[in-house]
Formats: structure tokens, sequence, C-alpha cells
């Protein structure tokens, strides 16, 4: 992955904080107490991921950035889809953006140990 690959991760790692900051707000201030826990939860994770891809496009490690984005994505983003109203069977793709974003830490302390 070149040059642009790391710029386009960081533009989506930082628009995932932005979006992850949105959620934790509509959560806070307009949602009932089960759509604000989702909104909670998925915030959360994302922005978290967001800074941790940040990090690993710094210390050059794209695949693990792109891990934390996508998973992030796939996690909180079926968590939103929940807390509008999306059927409960989207919920079976958060865990699979939590094993990708886990993949991503593993990928990582691997690369850091080198």
């Amino acid at each position: 992955m070149g040059h642009d690959t790391m710029k386009r991760i960081a533009v989506l790692a930082a628009l995932s904080g932005a979006l992850a900051i949105g959620a934790g707000a509509f959560g806070a201030h307009w949602a009932s107490k089960d759509v604000a826990d989702l909104l909670k939860t998925g915030g959360q994770y994302q922005l978290i991921h967001a800074v941790a891809a940040l990090v690993a496009v710094r210390m050059d490690a794209r695949g693990p950035a792109a891990l934390f984005v996508i998973g992030s994505a796939l996690f909180a983003g079926s968590l939103y889809a929940l807390a509008l109203g999306a059927p409960r069977p989207i919920g079976a793709i958060t865990p699979i953006g939590g094993l990708v974003m886990i993949a991503g830490w593993l990928w990582l302390a691997w690369r850091a140990r080198r």
C-alpha cells in the first residue's frame, strides 16, 4: 500500500471518529435508554479504533489500520442500524466486526514485535 492508501485510511479514520462523536451525542441527548446504550457502545468502540487506526498509520502499519476502520464500521455500524430500527439479525454482524478489530490488534502486536 502506498502513500495514497495511507492517506485514505487516515481520512476514513478521522471521519469514523466524527461519526462516533455524533452517534454518542445523539444517544446522550435525544434517544431512549435502549437506543442510547447501542449508540454509546458503538461510539466508544468506533472512536477508540479511529484513534488506533491513526496511530497505526503513523507506525506505517496500514494493514492493522485498515482492519481497525473496517472492523469498527461493521461493529458500530450494525449497532447504529439496530438503534435505528433494523431487524435483529443485523446484530449478527457485530461480532464479525469485533473479530476484525481483534485481528487488527493482533497484527499490530506482531508487527510492533519485529
